[in-house]
């Protein structure tokens, strides 16, 4: 009997245990297994996805190793020449329906670049081809077949519609100064045109001064970041002898940079996060050594930018130990020194080791060829007059646009960019309508079209130390930032403005690199 009622107690021990916990499951377990199916979703969709962003991403790249085929030349179709590949002549390749033109373009450099970026690749953040997108890749996904010249157009006859060219088989000469190699007669040959964009951009500005060209290095092209770097490592590699005298020493360390512009700003906070990150770690005893000095003729340093964004600027440069000479005119470039016109009018000779110019651009010599058979119209030395559509004033059938065009914008890659999307889709049009109407003259249809008008995306500049600035329209006012938090929007911005998604990726990749191992401080 107390078997009995003991395995009665234990039954009903373990019954209502078991009540208990079937009504802990009923009442509270619905919660956490609610939440297990929701993360479950979650998760199914976040790899859902990935997988859409890897086939995505796999497709893309396919696709820019295999083109589809391309129509072939048809000579029923006008001819459009594109000159030059910089912002607005690519630009204009890009977004250009080929259907209705024999396209034909003709450069000295057979890539486009991405110039925001040029001053990273002068210290080895990013590597030269990781903003180098080739015309012929570019070209290749076309519609139809498009033609291109590595040639430097040195003449044009409007008259007669055609174009001289010469064949530049060692580009680099062409590019890093504005002297002109001796061309062999057999590398001229003409092209005529149907219609002509000149997009030819600007050539370094050296304003006059003497030994500019001879000493000093300029930062616009390619082979220019390629020569900077070199003597930016010749001159530590030198500083590092020690039969020298200390007084030689200082100087080799002493990097100056003339223009207080985007340009130059950037460039001189490369060149200090290259000493703070790389030549302080291989170099202790030089990098302590090492001086930067910014010179600027006007009274402050970027003055397209809003006064609180300067402020910072300069502040930030003061931090890094970057001296600014504003109000200061160079005079006068020697092999190792340099003199300046001070605001109070007096004059100084100052050593270097390596002088970067990075100032204003003039027009190149075909825009002056252009403008001599123009006399009446084109009458600015500066480039090429248009009007509110483009077309070159006095002209007929010729656009022009980016840093030679004169269209009351300042010389900017957006600027260019823009006015190279607008005149891809008015000639998309126009060339539209001539297919369907053989005898629509495309030149005189421009004035029924809406007028280019160019909408300012703000302005971005990298100061230094992983800081940027940012001038931004937004809701009809300006809205300036400054830190950290703006460099990584100014890398954000230009991953998304670059040409194509392998030049985003190299660019990416570089960035991961170098945090990774640094900046390569090898000698090419």
């Amino acid at each position: 009997m107390f078997a009995t009622r003991a395995g009665f107690r234990t039954l009903q021990r373990a019954g209502v245990s078991q009540i208990q916990r079937a009504g802990m499951s009923t009442l509270g377990g619905g919660k956490p297994a609610a939440r297990t199916s929701r993360l479950r979703r979650l998760g199914r969709v976040a790899v859902g996805g990935a997988a859409v962003g890897v086939s995505y991403m796999a497709w893309l790249m396919y696709r820019n190793r295999n083109p589809a085929e391309q129509q072939p030349y048809d000579p029923t179709k006008k001819t459009l020449v594109l000159l030059g590949t910089g912002w607005g002549s690519t630009t204009v390749l890009k977004n250009l329906d080929t259907e209705n033109f024999n396209v034909v373009v003709v450069s000295p450099r057979n890539y486009f670049l991405f110039t925001p970026l040029l001053p990273s690749c002068t210290v080895g953040t990013i590597e030269n081809r990781s903003i180098m997108e080739p015309v012929r890749q570019l070209a290749r996904h076309k519609q139809r077949e498009v033609t291109f010249y590595e040639a430097e157009c040195t003449g044009i006859d409007a008259e007669r519609k055609e174009l001289t060219l010469e064949r530049r088989t060692h580009s680099d000469d062409l590019q890093v100064s504005n002297a002109r190699p001796p061309t062999a007669p057999e590398d001229v040959v003409t092209l005529k045109y149907d219609y002509l964009v000149v997009g030819v951009g600007g050539t370094v500005n050296t304003f006059g001064t003497p030994g500019v060209e001879e000493h000093a290095c300029f930062l616009k092209e390619m082979p220019d970041a390629r020569k900077i770097r070199r003597r930016l490592m010749d001159a530590v590699e030198n500083a590092a002898f020690d039969d020298i005298s200390e007084e030689e020493r200082d100087r080799l360390l002493h990097m100056v940079v003339v223009g207080g512009g985007p340009t130059g700003i950037e460039y001189a906070g490369e060149l200090h996060d290259f000493l703070v990150d790389d030549l302080a770690q291989w170099y202790p005893a030089l990098a302590r050594r090492v001086r930067i000095t910014l010179v600027e003729a006007l009274p402050n340093v970027l003055p397209a930018f809003d006064k609180k964004l300067i402020d910072y600027t300069q502040s930030t440069f003061s931090e890094n130990q970057i001296t600014i000479l504003t109000r200061t005119m160079v005079k006068e470039v020697k092999a190792k020194s340099f003199v300046v016109q001070n605001g109070d009018g007096s004059r100084t000779e100052i050593p270097y080791g390596l002088l970067v110019w990075a100032t204003g651009i003039k027009a190149q010599p075909v825009v002056n060829r252009i403008r001599e058979q123009l006399p009446a119209t084109q009458t600015n030395a500066r480039g090429l007059l248009v009007d509110e559509y483009l077309r070159v004033k006095g002209a007929r059938d010729i656009w022009a646009l980016g840093d030679c065009a004169l269209s009351g914008y300042a010389p900017l890659a957006q600027v260019a960019s823009q006015q190279g999307k607008w005149l891809a889709r008015r000639l998309n049009a126009m060339g539209s309508a001539a297919a369907a109407d053989p005898a629509t003259d495309i030149f005189a249809e421009f004035d029924a079209a809406q007028p280019f008008k160019y909408s300012s995306q703000g302005s971005l500049a990298y100061i230094g130390s992983e800081k940027a600035i940012a001038d931004l329209p937004l809701f009809n006012r300006n809205i300036t930032a400054g830190g950290i938090a703006t460099f990584w929007f100014w890398k954000s911005a230009y991953l998304n403005e670059l040409f194509s998604l392998r030049n985003s990726t190299l660019v990416a990749s570089d960035w991961v690199k170098r945090f990774f191992f640094g900046r390569d401080i090898s000698r090419e």
